[in-house]
């Protein structure tokens, strides 16, 4: 990694990865092909709103991983809720079957799971680990760190 992947403001400079899992609501088996493109881009749309760059998405049919560049002005549980919500209603419109799957009226599970990865050498090591978490992964973005 070379300086060009940090995140350069006016009085900081920095490199901020996030592994975020959101688990579907009740395990449902919902992320179909049509529906993680629909998160993708979704994702790309929230990435430019809010300065998160979607390094990575990978998903399995009941959970999606991120790996996620912030910036220290957001709060990982700020950054959480904004994605959770936002997929959350544009999944929703686009797919609207998916409600009936979900007869609660949410997408994701109350909880989450982040973890920082390390500097430097782990983005790679969390890149292979999401990729292997299952027989069934499917990589729906790749991306690279990047300045905002």
């Amino acid at each position: 990694m070379t300086d060009d992947k940090h995140v350069f403001k006016r009085h900081n400079k920095t490199l901020l990865l996030y592994h975020i899992v959101f688990p579907v609501k009740y395990r449902r088996f919902v992320l179909t092909k049509e529906v993680e493109i629909t998160l993708r881009d979704i994702c790309s749309e929230i990435g430019i709103c809010y300065e998160m760059n979607f390094v990575e998405i990978g998903a399995d049919e009941n959970h999606v991983h991120f790996l996620v560049q912030g910036i220290p002005n957001m709060s990982v549980s700020e950054m959480v809720m904004k994605i959770k919500s936002i997929t959350a209603k544009g999944i929703f419109k686009k797919h609207p079957e998916i409600k009936k799957i979900l007869w609660g009226g949410s997408l994701w599970t109350s909880g989450y799971y982040a973890n920082t990865v390390g500097q430097y050498g782990n983005e790679a090591m969390i890149r292979s680990y999401i990729e292997k978490q299952s027989s069934n992964y499917v990589r729906i973005h790749e991306g690279q760190l990047k300045f905002f």
